[in-house]
């Protein structure tokens, strides 16, 4: 059943949340694609359009074979957005959202999402042309994005990229 416009985000992902507990939920992979700056270290996120909407997102696709999902979410920021660059391979975190199929129904998405850190961007790429490419601080890219759970996630990054290694317990300090 094609869900009403007027309803929230929250309140149609809520209507979905059987499909969840029922194991129906699809698996996609995904880059939270991020550059420094040199010169005070400050983060920008890379956002981009989605085809169908226009609405703001991260780079993402479905699992590909022989790839790791770490694997897949740096293919995909190739793919979508023409940025080469290095993912993490533990997941930074997870969120949900509702995919609208050809069909015209929604079914949820779980979304694993990785950090990839940009080392390159592409003049050319495969889907050059088909999105709007954008870069923003973490706080305007949080503001920017629908899902609630990746709005955390993107809240997260600065103080992730930022946090220094905890001194290992078992080593003794210089003398």
């Amino acid at each position: 059943m094609p869900k009403k416009k007027n309803k929230s985000y929250l309140g149609q992902l809520a209507e979905e949340a059987d499909k969840l507990f029922q194991g129906q939920a699809i698996h996609q992979y995904a880059a939270i694609c991020y550059r420094r700056f040199p010169q005070d270290q400050a983060i920008e996120i890379l956002l981009i359009t989605s085809r169908e909407s226009g609405r703001w997102v991260i780079p993402k696709g479905w699992a590909m074979d022989k790839l790791l999902p770490h694997q897949v979410a740096e293919r995909e920021a190739w793919e979508e957005a023409g940025v080469k660059g290095k993912a993490k391979k533990k997941p930074f975190g997870y969120y949900t959202y509702l995919k609208s199929l050809d069909t015209g129904d929604t079914v949820p998405s779980i979304v694993q999402v990785h950090l990839v850190e940009v080392t390159a961007i592409a003049v050319e790429f495969p889907e050059k042309g088909q999105r709007s490419i954008a870069w923003f601080p973490p706080h305007e890219a949080a503001a920017l994005v629908r899902e609630p759970e990746l709005k955390g996630l993107l809240g997260k990054v600065e103080p992730a990229l930022n946090k220094r290694p905890k001194p290992d317990k078992n080593s003794r300090p210089f003398r």
